[in-house]
């Protein structure tokens, strides 16, 4: 089957979901989370063949590694979904004009969703689940390197979904080729919304060369600022947490901004990195700060092209400002829009950043490893959008609806 046939079959599927019940659409989603925790073995078998052809020191080796543990985790965000109000249907707004005519602004969904993502397997899952129970259909594009998991949990769903009595094309997964993602960069009439979720240089192709509607989401490149009313305990380890849980994922620390009055401190904030294994790149204050007590292969000197990096390692970057109004400018020259903290007991310094840095998510003594949308409550997400347009911060079910207007009468005309 060509690429262009799969479009027209997900698209001709994504009609079907709007007689499909609420119920019976949690039902299959549940059924989903059970069945990949039953085929934990094949799909971590799957998962090697993609493992193998790639190096453990690749950043995205991380991301791309499933285990039973994992498949675990994915399974109950998945069955979280199942449990979340559908959105479609909810009538956002409501009112009768003067002429009798009743207005209902009702949710509906988006209709067939395109996602282009890298060796992030767990996507895969993720964003069907989410689909689905929006009323969405989905053609998923991964990349190469995790094409064998991504097949294995596809096969799986479909088998759900066939046993249910719906059209496996609700879910499509294209080839892993360039040649499918230009398909669906160029996919007019077909898919109606087309999300990138991975590094910035696949979400720049995407918004440059696609002809679809586009939500940017992924890339971050995230700052910590220490104010100098900041808490040490709170910086150490809201640091150490938003750079060490798991450096290969969009909400990771890359840039730790520190004021200068807390230099003093700044052994003690890095001492967990240290421990970890962090390397710094740190400018000159901070260097100078931290020369006599970090690990000497792990402390270097920052050029101009550590800040504003997405490091999706073990590495950040340190910067001294002498005021908050530096630390808002470092974050507007360099920041993603994705997530930023500040540490600070200072309530005026805590709103200033909050309401001055334009970022999806703004943190106040909270680590940026929540930007997520099962810790928002949401269930899985499709990713964390940076844009304005529509969504923005972690996109779940009701930000893959829009809405339109029902209008209800009994014969008026306009004059």
């Amino acid at each position: 089957m060509d690429i262009q046939q799969q479009l027209e079959l997900t698209k001709e599927a994504a009609r079907s979901l709007v007689k499909l019940s609420e119920e019976k659409c949690a039902k299959v989603i549940s059924e989903i989370a059970d069945a990949l925790i039953a085929n934990a073995d094949k799909i971590v078998a799957e998962n090697a063949k993609d493992l193998s052809r790639m190096s453990k020191e690749d950043p995205k080796y991380d991301r791309l590694l499933l285990n039973k543990e994992r498949i675990e985790g994915i399974a109950a965000d998945t069955r979280k979904v199942s449990t979340l109000p559908a959105p479609y249907g909810e009538v956002i707004e409501e009112r009768t004009l003067p002429n009798g005519l009743l207005l209902k602004k009702v949710r509906v969904p988006l209709g067939v969703v395109g996602v282009i993502y890298e060796a992030r397997p767990n996507v895969t899952v993720d964003v069907a689940s989410l689909c689905l129970r929006s009323g969405n259909a989905v053609v998923l594009k991964g990349g190469s390197d995790a094409n064998d998991s991504n097949v294995a949990m596809v096969e799986i769903m479909h088998e759900v979904l066939r046993r249910n009595g719906l059209d496996e094309n609700l879910i499509q997964l294209l080839p892993a080729g360039r040649e499918a993602a230009t398909a669906l960069m160029n996919a007019v009439g077909y898919i109606d919304v087309l999300i990138p979720r991975g590094s910035r240089g696949l979400i720049d192709s995407v918004r440059q060369q696609a002809k679809v509607p586009v939500i940017e989401t992924g890339a971050g490149v995230v700052h910590t600022y220490f104010d100098k009313d900041g808490d040490l305990k709170i910086a150490t380890d809201i640091v150490c947490n938003a750079k060490t849980r798991r450096v290969s994922v969009c909400n990771a620390l890359d840039c730790m901004i520190i004021h200068s009055a807390r230099l003093s401190e700044l052994t003690k904030v890095a001492e967990p990195l240290k421990e970890k294994g962090v390397g710094i790149y740190a400018d000159e204050r901070a260097y100078d700060a931290l020369k006599d007590f970090y690990t000497p292969d792990l402390l270097h000197h920052a050029s101009a092209e550590d800040f504003g990096r997405e490091f999706l390692s073990m590495n950040m970057a340190i910067k001294t400002v002498d005021s908050i109004d530096e630390a808002l400018e470092h974050i507007y020259r360099y920041g993603l829009k994705h997530s930023e903290s500040i540490v600070t007991e200072n309530e005026e310094a805590a709103l200033r950043f909050v309401n001055e840095v334009d970022a999806a998510c703004c943190y106040v003594n909270v680590s940026t490893a929540f930007t997520d949308g099962a810790q928002f409550g949401l269930g899985a997400e499709i990713g964390i959008s940076t844009q304005k347009l529509h969504a923005r911060g972690p996109m779940a079910l009701k930000e893959l609806t829009s809405y339109k207007w029902q209008i209800f009468g009994h014969g008026q005309t306009r004059k």
